[in-house]
């Protein structure tokens, strides 16, 4: 991971990088080459935004989950210390009890018991006796030891718990700093790209390389689908869940611009909302697509995979194997997106088909 010194000094250039551009274009004729060439520039500068922002919320969320670790297990030890309190309470009132009981019995001396001449079965019976209470305080003594024992133990791990949890608060409110910058920059960035796009009119360009950078994308996960293991793939009776929670902002097959249609759904959800793979199956591509930001495809078997796009941050790695209902990603705005949103694909064979077939509210 990067240093914070590190992290700022990308962030610096990357901020010099965009004033660059933009001088560029003010001080150019108003071609539509070289307009193109400074798009170009932007997406590659929104590239490098957005996977440091995915890094930044990738730490935030670890942290996040550190954070909640930890206070489940200052609260387990705060519940194994009640209960070792009231444990060691009883035995100091046991071993209390036990001693007061052979205060009050009395000292006796064995060598007069001999020589009242009592008989030896009752002189063994005594002997029998008072070893018992012997063993009986020596365990009860050990029992409390034993007890302190821990309670020091727990109240130690109580202290480091509770410095790991002040530092991870710590952590947090930096990362949750740095994320901020991060996301002001792509801001920047994405406003500057948005005006190449508005004033020259090449939307529609755009789009359909887009649409052949995932066409890529599904190719090389069809070849990488090959290789894995038979899975259960996918059916339309499973009635499986959204992979998030929110409404469709765009249908499957609805018009996105000119002849170029949508293959997939937007579901409309506040950034940072979990993403859920939609069934059991392994990861084959997870990384920034042009136009679709961070982008993870998960191979379900049988020729079906599903594809979750513009998330803020992947959680999963390419290999990795992952189960039904499993937090895979976070809700974004990768790939250019000004509102958050989860863009979400079912396809089989290479063919996208309506995920409203497979899902079910």
């Amino acid at each position: 991971m990067l240093s914070l010194t590190a992290q700022a000094s990308d962030l610096k250039q990357r901020q010099s990088e965009l004033e660059a551009i933009q001088k560029q274009i003010s001080n150019q004729q108003s071609t539509l080459k070289n307009t193109n060439k400074q798009h170009e520039k932007l997406i590659k500068l929104l590239k490098k935004d957005e996977q440091a922002i995915a890094a930044a919320a990738k730490k935030v969320n670890n942290t996040k989950a550190s954070l909640d670790q930890t206070d489940k297990k200052l609260a387990e030890l705060d519940s194994r210390k009640t209960k070792l309190d009231e444990l060691k309470k009883n035995q100091q009132k046991t071993l209390a009890n036990q001693l007061a009981s052979a205060y009050l019995a009395g000292n006796h001396d064995y060598t007069k018991m001999l020589l009242n001449q009592q008989s030896p079965a009752t002189i063994e019976r005594l002997l029998a006796y008072y070893q018992y209470l012997n063993d009986a305080r020596m365990a009860s003594i050990k029992e409390l030891q034993q007890t302190i024992t821990e309670l020091d133990s727990i109240e130690t791990a109580q202290k480091e718990q509770k410095n790991r949890l002040n530092k991870l608060v710590l952590d947090q409110e930096q990362q949750a700093k740095s994320l901020t910058q991060e996301q002001t920059q792509r801001q920047q960035t994405l406003a500057q790209l948005q005006r190449t796009l508005n004033s020259h009119g090449v939307k529609l360009e755009q789009l359909q390389i887009e649409e052949a950078s995932l066409k890529r994308v599904v190719e090389q996960a069809l070849n990488a689908m090959k290789d894995n293991p038979a899975m259960d793939g996918l059916s339309s009776k499973q009635h499986l869940n959204w992979p998030t929670k929110g409404r469709i902002r765009s249908g499957f097959g609805s018009k996105r611009s000119g002849e170029v249609k949508w293959k997939g759904v937007i579901l409309s959800a506040p950034e940072g909302q979990s993403v859920n793979a939609i069934a059991d199956g392994k990861v084959i591509y997870a990384d920034w697509l042009r136009g679709f930001g961070m982008v993870m495809v998960v191979d379900h078997g049988k020729g079906y995979m599903s594809l979750y796009g513009h998330a803020q941050t992947l959680l999963k790695n390419a290999g990795d194997s992952v189960n039904k209902g499993e937090t895979v990603a976070l809700v974004g705005r990768s790939g250019g997106q000004t509102e958050p949103g989860l863009y979400f694909e079912v396809r089989h064979k290479g063919q996208a088909v309506d995920p409203a077939r497979y899902c079910r509210r």
